[in-house]
């Protein structure tokens, strides 16, 4: 199963979704979670209900951006940040994590799931598009000065069981669902 969250009015994603467990492969979350109110409780939900290798695209305003940080309606922001704290095992020291000096930042224990990244894009304003900035002056400019980038897209994998670093590289170079208009983004954004 296939499921778009958030589309329609009647989409209320701060109530548990009315489907069974372990039973989608795919989530679409585009520009819907910053909005939520417990952004971890709607995370749980998701993984609970997506099977094992699931991919999970999730497309949000970018947090560095001063017309969306404005914006009173949002209630969680996303950067280049944001995966780490998405992967339960980035927070096990115990278990040789990636940053284990991070494990002081989290709230009481590592979350519930674990959504390891696969792929991010970044959806830069104009004037800071290529070829005008090449990607290394970009990635140098975003950590420098806000309004950079608009928006950011992440294509994350769920994990449920082991899996190898081989299969995680070779799922990132597969072809991964996107919003319908994530192209149009990146025409209008990066002018490719």
């Amino acid at each position: 199963m296939k499921i778009d969250i958030g589309c329609g009015l009647n989409s209320d994603l701060n109530a548990s979704l009315p489907l069974p467990d372990n039973t989608v492969e795919f989530v679409m979350a585009s520009r819907s979670l910053p909005y939520v109110h417990h952004f971890e409780s709607v995370m749980g939900e998701l993984y609970r209900l997506c099977i094992h290798k699931a991919a999970v695209c999730i497309l949000a305003p970018y947090a560095h951006s001063f017309a969306l940080v404005s914006n009173p309606l949002l209630k969680h922001k996303f950067d280049e940040y944001t995966p780490r704290y998405l992967a339960a095992s980035f927070f096990q020291p115990s278990q040789g994590a990636i940053c284990p000096e991070l494990y002081a930042y989290w709230p009481e224990t590592p979350p519930p799931y674990d959504f390891r990244l696969l792929r991010m894009e970044l959806f830069y304003q104009a004037p800071f598009v290529p070829p005008l900035y090449e990607l290394e002056e970009l990635e140098v400019l975003k950590t420098l000065q806000a309004n950079v980038v608009h928006e950011i897209m992440y294509h994350f994998v769920v994990i449920k069981e082991p899996v190898s670093d081989d299969e995680l590289e070779q799922m990132s170079r597969g072809v991964l669902p996107e919003p319908n208009h994530a192209t149009d983004l990146r025409r209008e954004y990066n002018h490719f």
